[in-house]
């Protein structure tokens, strides 16, 4: 029995019951499947894309709100006229609930978003209660009394007023949105949102519009919870403001975070267990306690204390570690075949792909680097060195997009970048690894490579949802795969990448930098943590990109590594630089020497 085998018979022996199971099961699982829509949009939002929100009830009421509007106002059936057909009507309110949910989802994300931090779920607090209280308070929605007598789904001439058939219908629409959300995240566009929570510097880098995304997800967790909130308007038949209060909101967030924050079924596992309980609760907790009240809200705390203590990753990756004890792994899909990427014409050698013209860098009153120039030529390997505190990390964010400089100029590829996002350089061909490896930790090698090929690709989220995608992607890893072996990782490249030892990671980046195909490679102390085979493997790999016209710049500490390897050496000392020239040059100019207080034994033993 594998996963697939399993979720596919649970499928079916949901359909094959639903007709049996009594009223009140079904009303369970219908509620179910509802919260269930807006966890698995909040696992897409808060689990994978790293965003706390609290007000997803304020979507789901406005789904819920735009279709009991439409299907009730009379103004509304003057205004359709001979379309105002009553079966029509509440698609005409879907259609609605969707574009007024995309409106105010884009504005209050392109605005909230900016935030980090705590700031951001306060934010989603802040407007969460304000669209709540807006419900309350429009005459045209009934106020705080709400609107009545919404009618019932119709689909095909069959009237879903009962629960049991409007239920299959929620179901089916969940299935088929775990389904998309599983397809995007196994893409080109689903590696660029995981890399959003760990590290948006380095999805920059890669060349993720990393804000565009933020953006992008948000809506999506909104759309999907107002779905949500158009079923429940036409399964309850009736709308007020109360089941879109901030409570609810945090109810979803206690959702996601019991079934597992990072995982789609996570969602469905936590609103099974939070609707199931909170339907005992209601009924034992008052008769315990000879009184009534909200007392499950306390239960529901001390739940998740326990949860975050024994289970921070939720329930559902403990059920799924449980489980591999029993299913077989699933049989690799198909493969299909992989078109060649296109190529990136490289510079001639000799010319210069990269350009600081006297850039300096302040944070308050400390000079960073001082009018530092400094040019990268196709064809070439260029080392940057320097003792500790030099200003050498910052240099490399200033000519990466990373960081601004204060003043000065960067030039790639003949263009002025000044201002510009690390995006844009890695669009024009620059790549880059990181002093402190950034990657994909529980992902394996071959997704944190392919992650290097962002740019390389075009598919939108769409296509991706809907498997239209699968050549290119096929395509994106047949080239992430031939880094990997290029770096001499293959026999790693379905391990998760935090199961590496920390010189094998750094190889990784390497690789994932390669997958880019770049014109401009940057590499922060690539040989830190190597073994002296590994460091022999990465300067043959290097001289062989030299070879094929890559300008390289390498910030290094080993000085036997940079003197064997490098063609030109640039040395800075307090931000500033003493000397640039070839390694010869460089192993007997005073200021260097003078510089590494004595280290001119290091020069020596990298000269012989």
């Amino acid at each position: 029995m594998t996963r697939r085998r399993l979720t596919v018979l649970f499928v079916a022996a949901l359909a094959l019951a639903w007709g049996w199971l009594p009223d009140y099961s079904i009303t369970l699982l219908n509620y179910i499947g509802l919260y269930a829509l807006v966890a698995a949009g909040l696992v897409m939002l808060t689990g994978v894309g790293g965003m706390t929100s609290f007000g997803q009830a304020a979507f789901v009421g406005i789904g819920a709100y735009a279709t009991a509007w439409v299907c009730t106002s009379p103004a509304v059936a003057d205004t359709l006229g001979g379309f105002a057909v009553p079966v029509l009507l509440p698609w005409f309110g879907l259609l609605l609930g969707l574009l007024l949910t995309f409106a105010v989802a884009w504005v209050l994300g392109s605005i909230t978003l900016k935030l980090s931090g705590h700031y951001l779920p306060l934010g989603t607090i802040a407007w969460g209660l304000s669209l709540y209280y807006l419900f309350g308070n429009i005459e045209a929605l009934g106020g705080y009394t709400g609107i009545a007598g919404v009618p019932p789904l119709v689909v095909a001439g069959v009237s879903l007023a009962s629960p049991r058939g409007l239920g299959l219908v929620i179901w089916a629409a969940l299935l088929l949105s775990l389904w998309a959300l599983h397809n995007l995240l196994d893409s080109r566009e689903g590696r660029a949102l995981r890399a959003l929570k760990t590290s948006r510097v380095m999805a920059e880098s890669m060349g993720v519009d990393s804000g565009r995304y933020r953006v992008k997800v948000f809506v999506l967790a909104a759309l999907m919870a107002a779905v949500s909130g158009w079923f429940y308007a036409h399964l309850q038949r009736f709308v007020n403001p109360t089941p879109f209060n901030l409570h609810i909101g945090i109810e979803f967030l206690f959702m996601v975070v019991v079934g597992g924050a990072g995982h789609l079924w996570g969602a469905v596992l936590g609103a099974a267990l939070i609707t199931l309980l909170k339907a005992q609760l209601q009924d034992v907790l008052p008769k315990l306690l000879g009184a009534t009240g909200n007392f499950e809200g306390i239960v529901f705390g001390l739940l998740m204390l326990f949860v975050l203590q024994r289970f921070a990753d939720g329930l559902w990756p403990a059920l799924a570690r449980l489980a591999q004890r029993f299913l077989k792994p699933d049989s690799p899909p198909n493969p299909v075949a992989a078109a060649p990427l296109a190529q990136r014409a490289l510079p001639p050698v000799g010319e210069v792909v990269l350009e600081a013209r006297v850039v300096t860098k302040r944070f308050g009153g400390l000079i960073a680097n001082n009018a530092v120039t400094m040019a990268v030529k196709a064809g070439e390997v260029h080392a940057l060195i320097g003792p500790n505190g030099a200003g050498k990390s910052t240099f490399f964010n200033m000519i990466s997009g990373v960081d601004d400089p204060t003043s000065g100029d960067v030039i790639l590829m003949g263009q002025a970048m000044n201002g510009k996002p690390a995006r844009d350089f890695a669009l024009l061909g620059l790549s880059r690894t990181f002093q402190h490896v950034r990657l994909l930790g529980h992902r394996s090698v071959l997704e944190n490579v392919a992650l290097g090929t962002h740019r390389r690709g075009h598919s939108g989220w769409l296509a991706s949802m809907l498997r239209l995608d699968r050549a290119q992607e096929a395509a994106l890893r047949h080239e992430a795969r031939r880094q990997i072996e290029r770096c001499g990782l293959a026999a790693h490249a379905d391990a998760p990448a935090a199961s590496l030892a920390l010189g094998q990671q750094r190889v990784i980046e390497i690789a994932r930098a390669l997958a880019s195909q770049p014109a401009v490679l940057l590499l922060d102390e690539p040989a830190a943590g190597l073994r002296h085979l590994e460091k022999r493997a990465l300067a043959t790999l290097l001289k062989q990109l030299r070879a094929e016209g890559v300008g390289i710049l390498v910030v290094e500490h080993d000085m036997e590594f940079v003197m064997n390897l490098a063609d030109r050496i640039t040395v800075l000392e307090f931000g500033s630089v003493i000397a640039t020239g070839t390694p010869a040059e460089v192993q007997v100019n005073p200021l260097v020497l003078d510089a590494y207080l004595g280290g001119s034994d290091d020069f020596e033993e990298a000269a012989a």
